[in-house]
Order: structure tokens, then C-alpha cells, then sequence
């Protein structure tokens, strides 16, 4: 019976304080409402981002096979030798299988020339998915009719239309139709040398395979069902290996391409993170003036007989319903962002995602709200705990106190969430407090600014100045002033997309080409040795200089410090990169440091005396990889031919600069009778010049490859305007929250504001120069944060280009003359226009007001 009533008296405690919070709650519903807005925006971003991110998931792991269009391959860069033509038949033979090198081709009715990847197909590959063409039987009649599809984008930009003709090396085939996509395309390859799809008996005739060239061979296999592929990945793959040769199936294949999309969606889940964080900044703001207008009726419902508790939970309760209807109107709005991102993210990804509903995402929303609003909600909810009941008789203006316990505690929650979520985010501990331990500076940084802004108005107030300027500096100290709040809100807006912008342009400088004249823009691949004077007498007949003839040898590594790499492959202790072991390398000789490298460790030797052992200069990513240093032996193979070589030094190579060059660098006096090929470079003036001279080449030696660097940049460009389309687009809800928080500022100090106002008309002030005030208050705080935001940008990409780029950086002025008068202007309108409604407010508005 105790326990009962016990029960009985808790249920209709518990109802009294629902009643209490709703009828509270329902009288200050526009304040409440704009505390909701502030998390909504933040919420739909995570949740939205997080519900795209599953379906990707779902979308690569069910479309494994389309994008392979096989169930496992087989793939060398050599000819495959008996060991592994025995394991191909063992399997049944291959079903289909492919020759794939690049090349360039010519159009005979445009005259145009384009660097093309060729692929040679014979049987019916791809065995799910499709050849998407256009027309749609040219996917077939290919074959048949002894033509080629080409990629639809090149034909569009050379003006191809079917039933021209194709002429790659010695063979000249019709166009049979535009190919729109191909399982096992690369987008970024693919964007520099679109794919060209021939008859695989036409490899041969056309002459392009030669030594020196780099040809891929694929072997694609159907399996039957049942077949498990980690086993046949495990039992295969190491033999495979040892004969410089890969197996890949379509569930490893879906991994690597699922970690590669998760890494970005991770970014982009904390953009959206800190869009959330800002709307808790909104949200802790917002109550803590919420509250500090319910102080009386916590102190006359405490003279009721209401107890500390009860008070505290009335408000509480509001608090979490609220965040429960902000975190399924996030949600919601998630929900409907996710059906967006395919759009924006476009031709970065490799298929067509199909959306569907996933119930995690809607959970993770609802739970996201509830937790933020009472978290970041609970430090000035605690002002109501220690609210006397003779606040009803008096009127004071010192902050409610506090316990500094209860503080700390609270403190050490919010920023355990913070981590606990990042790391849930990352699934990383030390990336998990890299990204708090920066936000956090970030925070405290703009903090500073405003507090010490605030401070140095204070202590040097222009006293001298007119009135409309004076007043408008004091409300920025003002009490229930928001000076913090929304320059923490538009620095981190303003941050967020300046950051972007100057880290885009240090990519982009890093692989720009350079003005002067002894910078090439033009590169010839595959020039084989025979053709070097002839080639080099074309390019100068039309009057362009040969700048560099660099010399090419394959090789691979036999020995590392005299262990076989057969037995490095096998020992499963071993820390050496498998890559290094596989690999075919291309090597150059030289006496001369160029200007990408600089010396790291060793002596450079430039030539080869023949009673040493053979001095060799690796890369410092080759000597990482390979676990060699200066005094390592490293044995190599040159086409078939065993060659001692021993670290002399260690280079540290600048492999973003637009230039050729290489791990592994040979002394003068070794190679030059080695099997090589040539690589040389030119400069021409101008995309004119540019296309007559590889028409030209292309006509003489249809096996020279050419690269035009500044295709290769448009390319670069492109595919980093989309990402910054995409960040961008993910800053903006940062920006927006701002945007949220800035009107929930305005109108949960409304009153404060309509005193003043009242009592500014008082002394004689008109509406006209308490609108200059107001718009003077908005200018200053959306020119400090915004201010604040680009000037800790500069910061931020500078320590990028140091730390992670090893790049100079040279800021551009764009954002100071773009984002600082957007943001700034942006802050003055929102202001302004929730200003007015206040500015025009009768004087007895506000007594009526005191008077309640």
C-alpha cells in the first residue's frame, strides 16, 4: 500500500509538472520555437548525410558485381607467364578478357587528336551491369560491325558524330556509337583519357603494343554460385602475386570503394557536426535569456509551495519535448537533403545510388535532439535551482548563482558528448580529439576575440563621438547582449568556407604550371628510341623547342638488403610494402638533382665509376615503403638481367608539381645501353599550336602518347570545383544556423530591445537614428566574426600547406572581397529586417509589458 501511494504521488507529481511545462511552455511558444529552429538545420545535415551514407553502403555492397562487371579478374602489366596461364585454366579459362593500355587517336573528318584508354574486348564482357550506349544495339553490334565505341563526352567536345572514323596506331575503324559508361571505369582517368572500346583482335594490327608501353591485361571471370571468394582471394592472390600478377573479386573490390566513399562521407559528417555544435551554442544562448525572463514565475511559483526540484523540471521538460519535435523536424528534413546529394555529388560517383529508407538515421535524429537541448540547456536551466522567492518583491540584476560543482560537471558532459560523438563519427580516438582538441581551439579563439572586443570598447570608449555611433558600440556590452554568441557563430561560418576556398587554391597552385619559358605544358610518352630524332626534328620544324629527353628503363626488384622478394611476399612478419615487391618501376639516369627534388639524407652521385657497386637515389616514400636506407643493398631486374645497386642518398620528391618525376634515380654511365624508351617535352603557346602539333605526331608515330598539362589541369579543376561545391553546400548549413541563431537572438531579447527604444525616444532620440543604431550594432558584429572566421582561416591553411602539403602558401584576396561583405551584409539584413517590428513599437507596448 506504501509503495502505491508512493507510486500514486509520483504519477500525479509527474502529470502536474507536464500540465505545468505545457501551459508555460504553450505562453512562450515563439521563443521556444526559434530555440527549436536552432538545432533543426544541424540535425537534418547529420542525419541526412548519415542516411545517404547507409544507402551508398547498401548501393556498392548490392552493386559489387555490376561495377566490376565480372565476379573476379585476373590483371598483369606483362603477358601472363605459364604459372599463371595454369591458374586461369585451372579456373576453366577466362570468360572474357581484355588488353587496356593509352594511346592516341585520330578523327579523320574533325582532324582532332585526344589521348584515348583503349580497351580491347573479346567475349561477352561485362557479365552484369551493362555497356550503356548510344544507341543502345551498338553495345553489341561493336563486335559484329569491326567498330569502336567512343566515350559520349569526347565525341560531344571533338565534334564526333557516328560513322566517322577512328584511327588508333595502324588500324582505322567507323564510330558504331557513344559509349555513356563501362563497368570498371575510372572517373578520374577517364576524365584525362576517355575510354575507346575496340574488337580485341584489332590489338595486334594497330601496332601500340611495344616495349616500354604500359599495358594491362585482364582476365574476367564468371563463378559459379556458391563460390566463396574470400577463399579463392586467400588461396590465389599470394601465387598470383609471386608472378607479378593481382586477383580481384567484386566483394574486395566493393570494400576498397566503400572506404574510400565512407573517409569522405566522415568529412563531411563533421562539417554537418559543427553546424549542430553551432546550433548548441544558439541553443545555450537562447535559454539562458529564455530564462532569464522566467525568473519571477520560478519565484512565485516557488512562494506557491512549488520546491527547487519541481521548478527545475518544469522547464526541463520543456527543454527535451522541444528538442524531441527539433529533432524530428531535423530528421525529417534530413531525409529529404539525402535525395539531393546524388545530384550534387554527380560524376564523383561511379554509379547510380538507389535511396531507401533506413530506420538508424531516424533514430539517431530524434535521440540527437532530446540529448543536445537538455545538455546544452542544463547550465543556465541551473539558474532556476537558486531563484529566492523574493524575486517577486524585487528586481535584481545579478546573474542567478550557481554551483560551481554542478558547473564542472556539466562542462566535463558536454564535452565528453562532443568526443563520444566525434568518435562515433571517425572511429578513430586520436583523430576523435585532433577534431574536438581543433574545434575547440577554434571556439575559444573567436571567444577571445569577442570577449577581448568587448573589453577594448569598454576601457577606450570614443566618449568624443556622436550619439548614433556611441550608443551603437555600447549595445554590443549591453546587458543580455549576444556579441558572443554571434561571433562564434558567423567566425565558424566564415571560417568553414574561406578555409575551403584558400585550400583549393594551395591544390591548385601546387599543380599549376609554371610561366617561364623553360616550363613544359606539352609531354610525349612512349617515344621509342629509333624515333627520338625524328620526333624531335617534327617538333622543331613547327618551331617549338625540345626541352627535356628524358630516358625510361623498366626494371623490377629482385633483392631487397639480399632477401628475394618471392620470400617477402611469404614472410607475413614482413614490413615491407607490398607494392614495392609487384611493382614494375620507371627508372631514370641522370647527373643532376632537378628542381622537385632536394637531398635528404646521402651523397648524390652523379656518375658511375665501374669499380663500385652500382650508386643508386631513391624517394623517400620508396625508402619508407621498401624499409631501405643509405648503405642498403637493392637488387633489381632489368629485363632479365640481375643489377646490384646500393642507397647512396634519399630524395624528398615534390610529386605535385607538374613535372615528370621518379622513385628511383640511376648515375650517368649505367643505363644508356639498357632497353629504354623516351619521354620529351616542349612548350606551345596555345591550344591551337597544341592540337596542329599532336595532329602532326599522331599522323608520323601513332605509338607516342601525348599529354597536354593543361587539359590535365582543367581536369584537376573540375573535379575540385565539385568537391568545393559540395563542402560548400555542406557550410552553408553552418552559415544558416548562424542565420538561426542571429533571429532567435533578436527575438528572445525583444523586450530588452523595445525598452531601450522606449527609452531612447524618451530622451528625444527618433526611429531614424535607432535604426542607424541598430543597423551600426549588426555591421560591426557581422564584420568582426566574419573577419575573425577569414583571418583564423589564413591561419589554418597555412598550417596546412606547412604541415600536410609541404607547400608555400599565397593567400588570395577573394574571400576578403567576396565572403567578408556577403557574411557581413548578410548579418546586417538579418538584423535590420527582425529589428523593425521592434524600432516601431508604441512606448506603451512596453508598459503594458512591465506592467503583466
Amino acid at each position: 500500500m506504501k509503495e502505491q501511494r508512493k507510486f500514486g504521488s509520483f504519477r500525479s507529481s509527474f502529470s502536474w509538472l507536464l500540465k505545468m511545462a505545457g501551459r508555460d511552455g504553450k505562453a512562450s511558444s515563439r521563443k521556444l520555437t526559434l530555440f527549436m529552429a536552432s538545432i533543426v538545420l544541424g540535425i537534418a545535415a547529420v542525419v541526412g548525410i548519415q542516411s545517404f551514407g547507409e544507402n551508398l553502403k547498401d548501393n556498392i555492397a548490392s552493386q559489387s558485381k555490376s561495377l566490376m562487371g565480372a565476379d573476379f579478374t585476373i590483371d598483369s602489366e606483362d603477358p601472363p607467364n605459364e604459372r599463371v596461364q595454369q591458374i586461369i585454366d585451372s579456373l576453366g579459362g577466362a570468360d572474357a578478357r581484355e588488353i587496356r593500355f593509352a594511346s592516341m587517336a585520330a578523327f579523320s573528318r574533325t582532324d582532332a587528336t585526344k589521348l584515348v584508354q583503349v580497351r580491347g574486348i573479346e567475349g561477352d564482357f561485362p557479365f552484369y551491369g551493362e555497356l550503356e550506349t548510344k544507341p543502345s544495339s551498338a553495345a553489341n553490334d561493336f563486335r559484329t560491325r569491326d567498330a569502336a565505341l567512343v566515350d559520349a563526352t569526347a565525341m560531344a567536345q571533338l565534334g564526333v558524330e557516328i560513322g566517322d572514323s577512328i584511327k588508333i596506331g595502324a588500324v582505322k575503324l567507323p564510330v558504331a556509337g557513344e559509349l555513356i559508361s563501362v563497368p570498371g571505369s575510372s572517373s578520374l582517368f577517364s576524365s584525362m583519357a576517355p575510354p575507346v572500346i575496340i574488337p580485341y583482335k584489332y590489338i595486334d594490327e594497330s601496332g601500340l603494343v611495344q616495349k616500354g608501353s604500359r599495358i594491362d591485361y585482364e582476365f574476367y571471370f564468371r563463378s559459379s554460385l556458391g563460390t566463396d571468394m574470400e577463399e579463392l582471394e586467400e588461396k590465389l592472390d599470394p601465387v598470383l602475386d609471386q608472378n607479378d600478377a593481382d586477383l580481384d573479386t567484386h566483394s574486395s573490390t566493393s570494400e576498397r570503394l566503400g572506404r574510400r566513399y565512407e573517409n569522405f562521407s566522415k568529412f563531411l559528417n563533421l562539417v554537418a557536426f559543427i553546424a549542430l555544435l553551432l546550433g548548441c551554442v544558439g541553443i545555450a544562448s537562447a535559454i539562458h535569456i529564455y530564462i532569464k525572463g522566467k525568473l519571477k514565475a520560478v519565484a512565485l511559483l516557488k512562494c506557491l509551495g512549488a520546491t527547487r526540484k519541481q521548478t527545475f523540471l518544469i522547464y526541463l521538460i520543456q527543454i527535451a519535448v522541444m528538442g524531441f519535435l527539433g529533432g524530428l523536424m531535423g530528421t525529417l528534413l534530413g531525409l529529404l537533403l539525402q535525395r539531393s546529394f546524388p545530384v550534387v555529388l554527380g560524376d564523383l560517383l561511379p554509379f547510380q545510388v538507389e535511396l531507401s529508407f533506413s530506420w538508424q538515421p531516424v533514430f539517431m535524429g530524434l535521440l540527437l535532439g532530446v540529448i543536445i537541448s537538455v545538455l546544452f540547456a542544463l547550465y543556465p536551466l541551473m539558474g532556476t535551482l537558486y531563484v529566492s522567492p523574493l524575486e517577486t518583491l524585487r528586481v535584481r540584476e545579478k546573474g542567478t548563482g550557481r554551483s560551481k560543482r554542478s558547473a564542472i560537471w556539466v562542462s566535463l558532459a558536454i564535452f565528453l558528448f562532443i568526443y563520444l560523438f566525434s568518435f562515433w563519427l571517425l572511429n578513430d580516438w586520436l583523430y576523435a580529439a585532433g577534431f574536438v582538441g581543433g574545434m575547440m581551439l577554434t571556439f575559444a579563439i573567436l571567444a577571445g576575440v569577442a570577449s577581448l572586443f568587448m573589453n577594448l570598447i569598454r576601457k577606450y570608449f570614443p566618449a568624443s563621438w556622436g550619439f548614433v555611433p556611441r550608443q551603437s558600440l555600447r549595445n554590443l556590452f549591453r546587458p543580455q547582449n549576444q556579441t558572443l554568441t554571434l561571433v562564434l557563430t558567423i567566425g565558424v561560418g566564415a571560417f568553414l568556407i574561406s578555409t575551403l576556398y584558400f585550400t583549393r587554391d594551395l591544390l591548385l597552385a601546387q599543380a599549376s604550371i609554371e610561366g617561364d619559358a623553360d616550363s613544359p605544358n606539352l609531354i610525349l610518352l612512349d617515344v621509342q628510341t629509333e624515333q627520338r630524332d625524328k620526333v624531335v626534328a617534327t617538333i622543331r620544324q613547327q618551331g617549338f623547342p625540345v626541352i627535356n629527353t628524358i630516358p625510361i628503363v623498366t626494371m623490377r626488384v629482385q633483392n631487397l638488403r639480399g632477401i628475394p622478394v618471392n620470400e617477402l611476399r611469404k614472410d607475413t612478419a614482413s614490413e615491407v610494402n607490398t607494392w614495392i615487391l609487384n611493382h614494375e618501376f620507371r627508372v631514370t639516369y641522370r647527373d643532376s638533382i632537378i628542381a622537385s627534388e632536394t637531398l635528404q639524407e646521402g651523397q648524390w652521385v652523379p656518375e658511375y665509376k665501374e669499380q663500385e657497386i652500382i650508386p643508386i637515389s631513391v624517394s623517400d616514400g620508396f625508402a619508407q615503403s621498401a624499409m631501405v636506407g643509405v648503405g642498403d643493398t637493392v637488387d633489381f631486374n632489368v629485363q632479365g638481367v640481375v643489377m646490384p645497386t646500393v642507397v647512396k642518398s634519399i630524395r624528398k620528391v615534390d610529386w605535385a608539381r607538374m613535372q615528370l618525376n621518379f622513385s628511383l634515380v640511376f648515375p650517368a654511365g649505367v643505363l644508356e645501353n639498357a632497353p629504354q624508351f623516351k619521354v620529351l617535352t616542349t612548350r606551345v603557346p596555345d591550344e591551337r599550336s597544341s592540337a596542329h602539333l599532336q595532329r602532326e605526331l599522331v599522323r608520323q608515330f601513332p605509338n607516342v602518347s601525348i599529354i597536354d598539362l593543361r587539359q590535365v589541369l582543367t581536369v584537376i579543376g573540375d573535379i575540385l570545383d565539385k568537391i568545393s561545391l559540395l563542402i560548400n553546400f555542406m557550410a552553408f548549413f553552418s552559415i544558416f544556423t548562424g542565420v538561426i541563431v542571429l533571429l532567435g537572438a533578436v527575438r528572445t531579447s525583444k523586450y530588452q530591445r523595445i525598452r531601450e527604444s522606449v527609452l531612447l525616444r524618451t530622451i528625444g532620440a527618433r526611429s531614424r537614428q535607432i535604426l542607424k543604431i541598430t543597423a551600426l550594432e549588426y555591421l560591426y558584429l557581422g564584420a568582426l566574426g566574419s573577419l575573425s572566421g577569414i583571418l583564423l582561416s589564413l591561419i589554418a591553411s597555412q598550417l596546412l600547406a606547412w604541415l600536410l602539403f609541404d607547400a608555400s602558401f599565397l593567400p588570395s584576396i577573394i574571400p576578403f572581397l567576396i565572403i567578408f561583405p556577403a557574411i557581413t551584409l548578410l548579418v546586417l539584413a538579418v538584423g535590420l529586417g527582425n529589428s523593425l517590428g521592434i524600432i516601431k513599437s508604441p512606448p506603451l507596448e512596453v508598459l503594458r509589458k512591465e506592467s503583466r
